[in-house]
């Protein structure tokens, strides 16, 4: 069985938010999109961060969240992976560093992401489940 690339599963095109988007902004996209985080990017599209659910519960409850951006929110840390990457690898890093999605990255842009829900769905297929 051929195990399927990044750009094989990844779901493009991808939801992203900048540095100076409001928190509360980035709250309506996740709910509103039933997402649970997106990549940050510059104005050149470039990936800068990641910004999730858990950055944003920070925010949510101490009285800033209508002021605060998602530059004072978001990870910096970020795990990317070209789109020729294996899905196995994709695999092996979300379940040892415990992470829920990895943005896919081509000459510094994003061009895709891949969440656990899509390799459960590629899965799904490689099974004969559909």
């Amino acid at each position: 069985m051929k195990m399927k690339t990044a750009a094989e599963i990844m779901t493009h095109p991808v939801i992203t938010a900048t540095e100076s988007m409001r928190v509360m902004e980035v709250i309506d996209q996740l709910l509103r999109w039933h997402i649970s985080g997106m990549p940050v990017v510059d104005d050149a599209g470039r990936l800068i961060g990641m910004i999730t659910e858990h950055d944003l519960l920070n925010f949510a409850f101490d009285g800033h969240a209508e002021e605060a951006t998602v530059g004072e929110a978001m990870s910096h840390k970020i795990v990317s992976f070209p789109p020729e990457t294996p899905m196995q690898d994709l695999v092996q890093t979300c379940v040892t560093q415990r992470i829920r999605r990895v943005p896919i990255v081509k000459d510094g842009k994003v061009v895709g992401i891949v969440s656990r829900r899509d390799v459960l769905r590629e899965i799904q297929l490689m099974y004969g489940h559909d």
